[in-house]
């Protein structure tokens, strides 16, 4: 193989290498089809907003795995042991658009309905109230880079 047929190959396998790093990063596709909220929260501060006036600090990660035959949401928060919940009974489009009625002692959530892949937030009793950040940020905040103090809600 010749130095600049090597050199294309390299080449390749890097850009191959950062577009499959940008489509990990963005979410968009997972294996499993579900759609994971990465939460943040803000430690020695208060939330002005958006805006932590202190340090951001990764939070939960809650999963959600949308049934589009049995109509129904199972969620839970990733990497713990706490018991999941289902909502029954929903209007589901895909894993991004989503509603479901809460039922009366049901596990909470974070949220009852997606849209475009975003939790709508509620005001309902047995909801958590959350800020978030794309699963990019999250990451680079669990491992200590206090570059960030901004979150999407």
């Amino acid at each position: 193989m010749t130095a600049r047929r090597s050199n294309l190959w390299v080449l390749g396998v890097v850009i191959l290498l950062i577009l499959a790093a940008v489509v990990w990063a963005s979410d968009k596709i997972t294996l499993q089809g579900e759609r994971t909220i990465y939460s943040v929260k803000c430690e020695g501060g208060a939330w002005q907003g958006n805006r932590c006036t202190g340090k951001l600090v990764a939070g939960e990660r809650y999963g959600f795995r949308v049934s589009l035959v049995r109509r129904e949401v199972i969620y839970w928060v990733r990497g713990t042991s706490d018991p999941s919940g289902k909502f029954g009974n929903c209007d589901v489009i895909d894993r991004d658009n989503w509603s479901c009625k809460r039922e009366p002692g049901q596990a909470p959530s974070i949220t009852t309905e997606m849209k475009k892949g975003r939790p709508t937030r509620t005001a309902d009793v047995g909801m958590i109230a959350f800020h978030d950040v794309p699963k990019w940020k999250w990451w680079m905040i669990d491992v200590g880079i206090p570059a960030f103090s901004e979150a999407l809600q």
